[in-house]
Formats: structure tokens, C-alpha cells, sequence
């Protein structure tokens, strides 16, 4: 065999070999846009359609090197034009370690408001929308957040029935029902997204809005694990399309990619939570906008910045 022979062959089996590749790329393409649409049409009554025209502009700073703060509300509009947060998280990655903690911030935490002086925080959702809470935790805990990300909850159960479709086990310790919908009995189980949206938002209980903020950690540490599964990846662009008419953010697709790329990479990293208040950093009081955790804002103020630092 001469050696223009031998180039021939070579040639023609890198073309099959480019071939194949690119069929297969556009066959990942198609596969993702079609999943993509196939979530957008589950999900084609969210009310964050489009994103960036329900709130005002959000003014976080831009994330320094290696660290992003992330503001999580979950939405508790049950058709009100001005609904409060029902949950409010500050999200922080770290881009080097690959870490994902969660602090709560307490829904009735008394704090001062810029421009509507002492209320519960959860207000500033419902006064000016994702940037009135950044300047509220801002000017209250010295903590800047780049980012946000309002969650409907109406999303929440088709997100999560997507993350972990065998759903994901639990322990309740009694009967919960008032408030949400349903029963959920007390024993060990295995919960799906509707009845996972009942666990995390029950409150009637003697830990009231303190074993919510339990429950609502629990469960988003055990779905990011899911999260990470090779199922959960594979429907990714599914989940995507699902999420997108139910989520509002800022985050854009780069940062959102290179987040989720770090989480693959660093998995086995348990998830960090805390709440604020801490435990004896508090008292309960009632004033004139109803029951209050009121806070030792340097006690609150340090743990939460010694919790968030890259050093832990």
C-alpha cells in the first residue's frame, strides 16, 4: 500500500470520525431544546415569564473574586399585587472550594427599612421588590448580595418532581395540615413536590416559624444532592424550561453555568446552613405591626458574616 493510499484512508476515516461528532453534537442540541420546550410547556402559566420587568433594578455589587451572595425569596403572592417574601435566603458560593452555604433570615426578624422605618423583613419584599431587601440586609448585617433569584412557590413542586421524581425521605415528627392544603402524617416517608411544598411552608406548630426554616434547609440540601445525580443532569434543559416562568433573577446564564459546573466538581461538599437570629440573640415581642423576633444585631451581624467568610 503506497503512502497517497494510505492518506486516503486515513482522510476518509477522519471525516467519518468529524461526521459522527458533529451528528452527535446536533443530536444533543435537539435533545435539549426539545426537553427545554417540553419544561416551558409544563410550565407555561408562571408568572416570572418575563424576567426583569416585574421588579425595580437590582443594584448588587459585582461578586469579588471567587465568592457570590445570592438572594433567595420565595414568593408567597396568592394573587395580591404586593405579596411579602415567605422565605428569604442569602445563597453564598465559593468559586474556589466549590462550597454552597445557606443562611435563613427569619421572616418576622424587626429590622429598619429604608424609607418605612421598623418592620418585619419580610416586608421589604412587598414595599420595594428584591433591591429594597439587598439595601434592608445590607444597612442591617453589613453583608453585600450580588445577585437575586424570587421563586414562585406555584414552581416549586414541578422543580422538584424534576431534581428527585422518586422523591426524597423525611421524618415528620406529627401531623401537619393547617395551612397547607393537606394532611402529611407523622412517621418516615417519602415525599414528592406537592407534598414537599406542604412540609417546607407549615408553620402551626409549637417550633412556628423556626421549624419551617428546619424543614425548608433539609429539603434543599437534600434536592441539591439530587440535583447532582446523572437523572438530574440529564434533565437539566427540562428543568430549566420548568423553572424559567417561575423564577425572576438577575443571574445571568455564564455565572449560572459556572455555578452549576463548580457543584458538579465539588459534590461530596456537605451544604453549610445557619439561621438568623441565632438561638439566645433574640426576643419575642409584639408591637405595632404584630409579633417580632427582635434581634442583638452584632451578635446576628458577626455570625453571619464569620459564616459566609471563605475561611470556614
Amino acid at each position: 500500500m503506497n503512502n497517497r493510499t494510505r492518506k486516503a484512508k486515513k482522510h476518509r476515516k477522519l471525516k467519518i470520525f468529524m461526521f459522527l461528532i458533529i451528528l452527535l453534537l446536533l443530536f444533543v442540541v435537539a435533545y435539549c431544546i426539545y426537553q427545554y420546550r417540553q419544561g416551558l410547556a409544563e410550565a407555561s402559566d408562571g408568572k416570572y415569564k418575563n424576567d426583569g420587568e416585574t421588579f425595580d433594578a437590582f443594584q448588587g455589587p459585582e461578586p469579588q473574586i471567587g465568592e457570590i451572595n445570592i438572594l433567595l425569596l420565595g414568593s408567597d403572592s396568592r394573587g395580591e399585587e404586593h405579596a411579602r417574601s415567605d422565605t428569604l435566603m442569602i445563597a453564598h458560593y465559593n468559586q474556589n472550594s466549590n462550597k454552597l452555604k445557606i443562611a435563613s433570615i427569619m421572616r418576622d426578624t424587626y429590622v429598619d427599612i429604608p424609607g418605612h422605618g421598623k418592620q418585619k423583613i419580610n416586608a421589604a419584599f412587598a414595599f420595594g421588590g428584591p433591591e429594597l431587601v439587598r439595601k434592608t440586609i445590607k444597612q442591617t448585617f453589613d453583608i453585600d448580595v450580588n445577585y437575586y433569584a424570587v421563586i414562585d412557590f406555584e414552581g416549586f413542586s414541578k422543580m422538584a418532581d424534576i431534581i428527585a421524581p422518586d422523591g426524597i425521605e423525611v421524618n415528620i415528627p406529627y401531623e401537619m395540615s393547617y395551612g397547607i392544603g393537606m394532611t402529611l402524617h407523622p412517621g418516615k416517608q417519602i415525599l414528592h413536590g406537592k407534598q414537599m411544598l406542604g412540609y417546607v411552608r407549615f408553620r402551626h406548630d409549637k417550633l412556628s416559624d423556626f421549624g419551617r426554616v428546619e424543614r425548608q434547609q433539609e429539603v434543599l440540601s437534600k434536592l441539591k444532592n439530587e440535583a447532582l445525580s446523572l437523572h438530574s443532569l440529564v434533565k437539566l434543559p427540562k428543568l430549566i424550561g420548568v423553572a424559567d416562568p417561575y423564577i425572576d433573577t438577575n443571574i445571568d446564564k455564564r455565572t449560572i453555568l459556572s455555578i452549576a459546573k463548580g457543584l458538579v466538581v465539588g459534590k461530596s461538599n456537605k451544604m453549610e446552613t445557619l439561621r438568623i437570629p441565632l438561638q439566645n440573640a433574640y426576643e419575642d415581642d409584639n408591637v405595632d405591626v404584630g409579633a417580632v423576633l427582635k434581634i442583638d444585631t452584632e451578635k446576628n451581624k458577626q455570625a453571619l458574616h464569620e459564616f459566609l467568610s471563605t475561611n470556614n
